[in-house]
C-alpha cells in the first residue's frame, strides 16, 4: 500500500479561491481586509515568512502592510507601535513575527494585540476560547492541518490521534482542535516513555517536533493518516519533515509531503482568520463559536 498525498498547494489554491469571493464581497460594501505584520530584526527565515504572507494577502485582494523594525527597538516601543494598529480601522488582523530579539518579551508583545485582531490566536484569550470550543481564530498551523483532514475525507470522530510535540503553536491547539473533532488524543513528547509503542496506536499521527525523519515506518500503524508539520532544512540544503516520508508512505493511507503539505495551509488559515476578522468587525459574522471556513 501506498499512501494518498494531502496535497497543501492544491487545497489552498482552492480555499483561496473562496477567499477571494468573500474579499469581493466585502469589498463591494466599502471594507478592504486588511493584515499588519511586524517583524524586528534581520532574522532571513522570519524576512521570507513575511514577505509571503503579504503577497498571498495581495493574490485574494486584501490589504497589507509589513512593518520592519529596528533590532534595537525596545519592548514599550514595540508594544505602543501595536496599539496604533489596534485602532487603526483599516487593520483587521495583527501578525508580530516570532522570535522576537532577547530584549522583547514575546507573551507581553502577544498580549498587547487586541483579542479582535490577534489572527494568529496565540493570546491568552483566543486560547481560553479555544480550550472551550469556541475560537474565532484557532492558531493556523493546526488549524490548516484539520482543515487537510477534512479534505482527504478523514473521519476524525472515534479515532485515536497521537500529536507529537506539545509547543503552544501546534502541538498543544492541534490535540485541542482534534479534541473538540471527537478523537481520542494522547501527546506525546521528549519525557515519553516507549514513544514508538504509542504513536503505533495512532489512527491518525500528527509530527510537530521539529526533528528530521525522526517517526519512521516501524512506528506508524498500517493504514495510519499520518500529518508532518515539521519543516527541517538538511546540511545539503534539503528540506524534510519530521516523517520519514519514503518508508512510512508505503505505510500509512494517507500522508503529508514537505514541502507542499501543511507550510501553505499555515499561510491560508492565516488569510482566513484575518478574512473573518474583517467580516465579524463589518457585522457579517455574529457568532465567534466558528472554526469552520465558509
Amino acid at each position: 500500500m501506498t499512501a494518498k498525498l494531502i496535497d497543501g498547494n492544491q487545497l489552498s489554491q482552492e480555499l483561496r479561491a473562496e477567499f477571494r469571493v468573500r474579499v469581493d464581497r466585502l469589498r463591494s460594501i466599502g471594507v478592504t481586509p486588511g493584515l499588519a505584520v511586524v517583524i524586528v530584526g534581520d532574522d532571513p527565515a522570519s524576512k521570507v515568512y513575511v514577505r509571503n504572507k503579504a503577497r498571498a494577502c495581495e493574490a485574494i485582494g486584501m490589504h497589507s502592510e509589513v512593518h520592519a523594525l529596528a533590532a534595537s527597538t525596545t519592548e514599550a516601543e514595540l508594544i505602543a507601535f501595536i496599539s496604533r494598529l489596534n485602532t487603526n480601522p483599516a487593520i483587521h488582523g495583527i501578525l508580530v513575527q516570532l522570535p522576537l530579539p532577547r530584549q522583547i518579551d514575546s507573551r507581553a508583545v502577544i498580549e498587547a494585540i487586541a483579542a479582535a485582531k490577534d489572527v494568529d490566536g496565540f493570546a491568552y484569550g483566543n486560547i481560553g476560547e479555544l480550550v472551550v470550543g469556541e475560537s474565532l481564530f484557532p492558531p493556523c498551523t493546526p488549524f490548516g492541518a484539520m482543515k487537510m483532514l477534512e479534505f482527504a475525507g478523514v473521519a476524525v470522530e472515534g479515532k485515536h490521534a497521537v500529536v507529537i510535540g506539545r509547543s503552544n503553536i501546534v502541538g498543544k491547539p492541534m490535540a485541542l482542535l482534534l479534541l473538540h473533532a471527537g478523537a481520542t488524543v494522547t501527546v506525546c513528547h521528549s519525557r515519553t516513555r516507549d514513544l514508538a509503542g504509542i504513536v503505533r496506536q495512532g489512527d491518525i499521527v500528527v509530527a510537530a517536533v521539529g526533528k528530521p525523519r525522526m517517526v519512521t515506518a516501524d512506528m506508524v500503524k498500517p493504514g495510519a493518516v499520518v500529518i508532518d508539520v515539521g519543516i527541517n532544512r538538511l546540511p545539503d540544503g534539503k528540506l524534510v519533515g519530521d516523517v520519514d516520508f519514503d518508508t512510512v508512505k508505503e505505510i500509512a493511507s494517507w500522508i503529508t509531503p514537505v514541502p507542499g503539505g501543511v507550510g501553505p495551509m499555515t499561510i491560508t488559515m492565516l488569510l482566513s482568520n484575518t478574512l473573518k476578522a474583517a467580516e465579524t468587525a463589518a457585522g457579517i459574522r455574529a457568532t465567534r463559536a466558528d472554526t469552520r471556513i465558509g
